[in-house]
């Protein structure tokens, strides 16, 4: 069989579709002999706090644990990953990640901002359908 899916980008954001779609992307993983890049990325075009070094903090450290849970949940499975914590716009940080790392695959959840969010900005899965330079996989 071909491996048509080397490198697997999997961006989490600690929401129960994203550990759907970390587990979807462990299964491919397996079936492909894969590798798994996770990554988190911070919105810093949203935070429009007067603490705002103190709320990047929070979401920094947000992040950390959102990739060493999903890091801790692969390695249950005998599986490594790389971890990229990053902050920018978040597809726009997807893309060069998918550039940079050559994916091949784009494994993301449905859903992950709350309603009000996602119906103002519209959901990350949707813009990456519309932009996406590689395939991917939206888990439901």
């Amino acid at each position: 069989m071909t491996n048509n899916f080397k490198t697997i980008l999997v961006p989490l954001d600690g929401s129960k579709y994203s550990k759907k779609a970390l587990q979807r992307a462990s299964e491919i993983t397996h079936a492909f002999d894969s590798k798994i890049i996770l990554v988190y990325v911070i919105e810093k075009s949203s935070i429009n706090l007067l603490d705002r070094k103190e709320y990047l903090k929070m979401l920094r450290k947000f992040g950390k644990k959102t990739l060493d849970d999903g890091n801790k949940t692969l390695r249950k499975k005998g599986i490594s990953a790389k971890s990229l914590l990053k902050e920018g716009n978040i597809i726009s940080e997807i893309e060069k990640i998918v550039k940079s790392e050559k994916c091949d695959l784009i494994i993301v959840g449905n859903k992950g901002l709350g309603a009000v969010t996602r119906f103002l900005l519209g959901s990350v899965s949707n813009k990456l359908a519309q932009h996406a330079k590689c395939s991917l996989l939206i888990v439901k």
